[in-house]
């Protein structure tokens, strides 16, 4: 059975504009994926998910496959889960990995770990995460520390925040949470997989990107 790796891509996007196809070292953000997930050599296929034929056009010129989707699943309101369930319904798999373009300090080598960690752990869904060993707070209440006492913070465990720069899916599981009616990207045996801060950082903003312009030396171009 196939492993795949999807990359959405819509035109419209709330924040920044078009930002998929935004340059990043003079490419935009979407090559940079598709170039990733071919390099990483552990994908049958990669496909870019789309309702816009200019992302069709970037994702067969950089040698992936296109995914046309339903105009009404690229839309503010659309889920992720729509159009995930819409795509695995047209494209046979074991599992499925989102790979996120906005995601660019994202490297090879930890797509092929992330990969290889949910295979190996059989999981049905594994989610990046980013641990943080800092004292949280959510509503007002803390997380991972109590008020009653100060503890150093290498001694806390760590909040563990999802980044969504890459995810795991089994097919299977994936569609039978669907067709049930519940939710899709929990189900089954959930494993998280740690990745850096800079991997885990997501463009939302022009000053995102302007973020990932100054780092991505560090992360892809490390000193001889």
């Amino acid at each position: 059975m196939k492993n795949i790796a999807m990359i959405p891509a819509r035109m419209g996007s709330q924040r920044l504009k078009q930002k998929n196809l935004m340059p990043l070292r003079g490419v935009p953000l979407l090559a940079h994926a598709v170039r990733k997930c071919l390099a990483a050599g552990v994908f049958d296929e990669v496909w870019v998910n789309s309702e816009h034929d200019t992302f069709g056009e970037i994702a067969v010129a950089e040698g992936a496959h296109f995914h046309k989707r339903p105009e009404e699943l690229a839309n503010h309101v659309a889920t992720s889960e729509q159009f995930v369930a819409e795509f695995l319904e047209k494209h046979a798999c074991e599992r499925l990995f989102q790979v996120h373009s906005i995601a660019p300090l994202l490297t090879v080598a930890e797509v092929t770990r992330f990969t290889q960690e949910m295979i190996a752990g059989d999981f049905d869904v594994m989610l990046s995460v980013v641990d943080e060993p800092l004292e949280a707070f959510c509503r007002g209440e803390p997380v991972n520390f109590t008020l009653a006492e100060k503890t150093n913070s290498q001694d806390l465990p760590p909040v563990r925040r999802v980044t969504w720069s890459i995810t795991g899916w089994r097919s299977s599981t994936y569609m039978a949470a669907a067709a049930a009616g519940q939710c899709a990207t929990y189900a089954g045996k959930v494993g998280l997989s740690s990745l850096n801060r800079l991997a885990g950082h997501v463009i939302k903003t022009a000053e995102d990107l302007a973020l990932a312009e100054a780092l991505y030396p560090l992360v892809h171009e490390p000193a001889a």
